[in-house]
């Protein structure tokens, strides 16, 4: 069952293979859209004046183009090369890579359930895209965020062998954040007092945070986690604790981000 539409959409980029190259322009045929061709004409090549369209793209080659116009009634489906920035193609080309890769992993999903593979798409394919946005992404929330998926996914019977294979197979992306305590306490017992307000900053979350000693009374405090937002609710979380503990045994603290 195929998770994507019959046509691509206008202004869509689109990763396709040249096939023949004429003249007046170049055949491609769409890698994700079941090999149906496509047409860049001879202008929209390249910018400027192309004396040479070989000089520019041969045949064979994977391209990355923009979608100009569709006709699916006739078929006729027209691209451009030059209608695209470097970032923009780099973007797209890391994309499809991914999603390449998650079909490779689709593949020991189906195994596990014992399924053929586009029996396995069937069953959970269009679901995680629509929820997700891709295969790819859906493999990534599962990785980094099981519970999530769960909870989202429940009662389904594909729903433990995903978790497994994206466990062992995807590292969720991290996002690092950093801050500096400054933590005093004059009292005899001060030391413990400042120990125990750290123990507390990373007891909100074990696998996420790590305090260092930087030289007193300062100490370096690392968040990592999927997601800008969790880091920063994490953090803020760690530092209330530390603060709360400290001032509650008669020292000083204070925060400030790096």
């Amino acid at each position: 069952m195929p998770l994507r539409a019959e046509f691509p959409e206008e202004g869509e980029l689109v990763i396709g293979t040249v096939t023949s190259i004429r003249n007046f322009g170049a055949f491609v045929t769409l890698d994700e859209y079941e090999k149906r061709e496509a047409f860049i004409h001879l202008s929209e090549v390249a910018t400027g004046w192309v004396k040479y369209i070989r000089d520019h793209i041969r045949e064979g080659q994977k391209i990355v183009a923009r979608v100009l116009r569709v006709d699916a009634g006739k078929g006729q489906i027209d691209l451009s090369l030059k209608r695209i920035n470097d970032h923009q193609r780099r973007e797209k080309v890391q994309a499809w890579k991914n999603e390449q890769r998650a079909l490779r992993l689709v593949e020991q999903v189906a195994q596990a359930l014992r399924l053929p593979s586009d029996q396995s798409i069937e069953q959970f394919g269009p679901t995680l895209v629509e929820r997700y946005g891709s295969l790819f992404q859906a493999f990534e929330v599962a990785s980094a965020d099981p519970k999530r998926f769960q909870k989202e996914n429940e009662k389904t019977p594909w729903a433990a062998a995903f978790l497994k294979v994206a466990r062992e197979n995807i590292v969720p992306p991290q996002v690092t954040i950093l801050g500096t305590f400054e933590v005093r306490d004059p009292t005899p017992h001060g030391v413990d007092h400042v120990r125990e307000a750290l123990e507390a900053a990373e007891k909100v979350d074990p696998d996420a945070i790590e305090v260092h000693y930087v030289g007193a009374p300062k100490y370096r405090i690392r968040v990592q986690a999927p997601q800008y937002k969790q880091a920063e609710e994490i953090l803020k979380k760690a530092t209330d604790a530390a603060l709360r503990s400290i001032k509650a045994a008669g020292g000083e603290g204070t925060f400030s981000r790096a």
